[in-house]
C-alpha cells in the first residue's frame, strides 16, 4: 500500500497505520498492527457509519483524526477563526454517491460545523 500517510497509537498497544486513497479513490484504510507485529485488521474508515459519529459542537479534532485518518486538505481561515478539513468519500458505499466532507474546527479544536456536499450537485449541513 506504499508508505503510511499517518501513524497513531491505538488501544491495547496496537499501532494504526493510515493509507489514504483520496481524492480519487475516496477511501482511507487503517491497518491495525498488534504489538507483536501481526496485522489485526484492515478497515476502510471513510464510511457513512463513521461519519455519523461526528457530532457538531462536541467532537474534537483528535477524535476525527483517529476515526477517519488524515484529511485530504486542511484550509485555514484566520478571519473566521476556522480550520477546515476535507475528506472525499462515497455515500452508501462503493460505487455510491461521490461526496465531500468538510469539518470546520474552532481554535479550541472542537468540530463546530460539519458539511456533506454531494459532488454531483447537492449538499446537506449536519450542524
Amino acid at each position: 500500500m506504499g508508505p503510511a500517510a499517518d501513524k497513531r497509537a491505538g488501544p491495547a498497544g496496537e499501532t494504526w497505520l493510515y493509507y489514504s486513497r483520496q481524492p480519487f479513490g475516496r477511501k482511507t484504510f487503517v491497518a491495525r498492527i498488534a504489538p507483536d507485529g501481526r496485522l489485526v485488521a484492515l478497515e476502510q474508515r471513510l464510511t457513512d457509519e463513521n461519519i455519523a459519529r461526528l457530532v457538531p459542537q462536541a467532537t474534537r479534532g483528535e477524535d476525527v483524526r483517529q476515526l477517519l485518518g488524515p484529511p485530504y486538505t486542511v484550509t485555514r481561515f484566520p478571519h473566521m477563526e476556522r480550520e477546515v478539513w476535507q475528506y472525499y468519500f462515497r455515500h452508501f458505499g462503493d460505487p455510491g454517491v461521490p461526496m465531500s466532507l468538510y469539518v470546520q474546527f474552532s481554535p479550541d479544536g472542537v468540530a463546530r460545523e460539519i458539511y456533506l456536499i454531494d459532488d454531483t450537485g447537492g449538499s446537506r449541513r449536519r450542524s
